[in-house]
């Protein structure tokens, strides 16, 4: 028998949920970070491949210089959702650029938590009178 405490069993759901929110991708690039950081940074260089339609906001919601920048996008379809994407930007061993993006869903719609059903698997303690 297993025996997983409801705390234990609700540390697992929260991390579960954590993990499903967000797409974590990692690249090695051949250019320096510098030129990596300038075609996140600058509008008409990012137009080239992000698109200022694909954005919630032209300006970026965060950054640090040279090292991260984040931007707030909107699904250009029903039903318009919103995610904040972040570059992280690291030298890689030779001599191009780590890149690490994260893409993270951030609208307020999905944050609707629901009841916990009666039935969550967790231990039942009855009591008899």
């Amino acid at each position: 028998m297993n025996d997983v405490s409801d705390q234990e069993l609700a540390d697992r759901d929260l991390a579960d949920r954590e993990q499903a929110d967000h797409l974590v991708l990692d690249f090695d690039l051949d250019a320096p970070p510098e030129k990596v950081w300038r075609a996140l940074s600058i509008a008409e260089l990012r137009e080239k491949w992000l698109p200022k339609a694909a954005l919630a906001d032209a300006e970026p919601v965060g950054s640090v210089s040279g090292e991260e920048v984040r931007y707030r996008m909107r699904d250009d379809e029903p039903p318009f959702l919103e995610s904040v994407v972040t570059f992280q930007l690291s030298p890689n061993a030779d001599g191009g650029t780590h890149l690490k993006i994260i893409h993270r869903l951030a609208d307020a719609r999905l944050q609707l938590q629901l009841p916990r059903a009666a039935n969550s698997n967790g231990r039942c303690l009855m009591r008899a009178a």
